[in-house]
């Protein structure tokens, strides 16, 4: 209290002492207000002398009726979507479309062509346009392209409509889908599919990064908490429409991968002097080796090249090749170019194929439940040849997968790591060289930003 009251009381002094100061400081300011308030007020408008007239005039407006007619006498249409479903019925999708007509129904139900609209797989994207009645304008569906060579570049687009005459009818078209460029970047912390989930990418986005890297990173074995990945990637479109099937994404653009503190980088480049477009990392180097690293897209090795027990004939033998635990049907594909030496059923090994890729090698691909090529056909590196199935000695759904050199069993791991890669000629390593700093530009962009739609 004593501190306080001596405070209180030196504050006191001080206003007293300067109390005549402070008092000539507001009448000089206060004086600068007025003659502030002087210089400026005889440059406003007095509004008092100014005429004053209120104006009040009605304004006929259009009845209801009127409008309503109006309304009435245009073309209106409403445009639904929906997806469809196991189990439906064209009523049962018409209905969820809303629409009613039973003409265009018996059209869906009867016409061969219109039929594939509720046939075959569930997913197909419907867009239907119906009048003010209910009545089907048109009929749209979308879905993916029937040929494999087509299924991740083009789409199915079949139309449903009524002729100026009134006939209903039915067309069908293969369509490129367009791509459309989306980014992203993620953190490993348990797994390459956990991570991109993580970061908004489709499955389809991990599964090309781990083919695109498969050459130089082990993703069963060698990946770390911590590694980092950005991606640039093409999102297709239908009619405009975003895709869902093949996860509805096309190629990556770009790519870089940081595993263990060393970065690798994959960069899409087709020369404009035309032949096959390639991967290439930072320096222009191709990552395309003569063999892939593995015979499907991204799968669990369920049995390396080493002495087993014979899940069959319960004895320990050695495993001479590299089985691949996949569900029955994942499509096969080969590990490089050649032309197909056996195509049919061995024994033990069921369904299986067999293609030769020169210099004395040879890859087999065993218990398959379908075979896609025949004997003597030419394939390309990545070329379906079959699906994975459970024939002859196996015990599951699997894929048995052999490398012979010289008739000599290897080990095909090792073979895909150590084959030889393809490179670029003088003329498109300076193509190369002009179009990547764009390309790192993205990927620059891509780390601080996640899921943006580039235009």
């Amino acid at each position: 209290m004593g501190c306080i009251s001596v405070t209180g009381k030196r504050a006191s002094n001080w206003l007293s002492h300067r109390r005549r100061l402070l008092t000539s400081l507001v009448v000089v300011a206060l004086a600068g207000f007025g003659v502030t308030a002087f210089g400026i007020a005889p440059l406003s408008i007095d509004e008092a002398p100014l005429p004053r007239r209120v104006i009040s005039e009605p304004l006929p407006l259009p009845g209801l009726d009127a409008q309503l007619d109006a309304l009435a006498a245009q073309e209106l249409e409403l445009t639904r979507t929906t997806f469809t479903q196991s189990g439906d019925t064209v009523d049962r999708l018409l209905q969820r479309l809303g629409v009613s007509d039973r003409a265009a129904a018996s059209f869906l139900q009867t016409d061969r062509t219109a039929r594939r609209v509720i046939e075959g797989r569930t997913g197909k994207s419907i867009a239907a346009r119906a009048d003010r009645t209910g009545a089907l304008v048109e009929l749209v569906a979308r879905y993916p392209a029937q040929r494999d060579d087509q299924y991740k570049t083009h789409f199915t687009r079949l139309t449903v409509a009524a002729s100026p005459s009134g006939d209903w009818g039915a067309s069908i078209e293969t369509v490129p889908m367009t791509p459309r460029l989306r980014m992203g970047s993620g953190t490993i912390r348990s797994s390459l599919f956990a991570a991109t989930d993580a970061a908004g990418l489709p499955d389809a986005v991990a599964v090309q990064m781990a083919e695109l890297f498969s050459g130089e990173i082990d993703f069963h074995r060698e990946l770390r908490d911590g590694d980092k990945f950005t991606v640039v990637y093409e999102a297709l479109t239908a009619d405009g429409e975003p895709v869902k099937w093949g996860g509805g994404v096309g190629r990556v653009v770009a790519a870089e991968f940081v595993n263990a503190g060393r970065l690798y980088t994959a960069f899409w480049f087709q020369s404009e002097h035309g032949g096959k477009g390639g991967y290439y990392d930072a320096s222009g180097r191709s990552l395309k080796r003569m063999f892939l690293a593995s015979p499907m897209e991204f799968s669990r090795v369920t049995s390396g090249f080493r002495m087993r027990f014979h899940p069959i004939f319960k004895t320990w033998r050695r495993h001479l090749g590299v089985d691949y635990g996949a569900p029955t049907g994942t499509p096969v594909r080969t590990v490089g170019d050649g032309v197909v030496s056996y195509a049919g059923w061995q024994n033990g090994y069921g369904n299986v194929v067999k293609v030769a890729h020169g210099a004395q090698r040879e890859t087999t691909y065993a218990h398959l439940s379908r075979i896609s090529v025949r004997r003597g056909q030419r394939v390309e590196q990545g070329q379906r040849v079959g699906a994975v199935g459970a024939t002859g000695w196996a015990t599951g759904p699997h894929l048995h997968f052999e490398f012979r050199v010289n008739g000599q069993h290897q080990n095909p791991l090792k073979i895909a790591r150590t084959a030889e890669a393809t490179s670029l000629d003088a003329t498109a390593a300076r193509e190369f060289a002009a179009v990547a700093p764009a390309l790192h530009s993205q990927l620059d962009l891509a780390r601080t930003i996640d899921g943006v739609l580039l235009d």
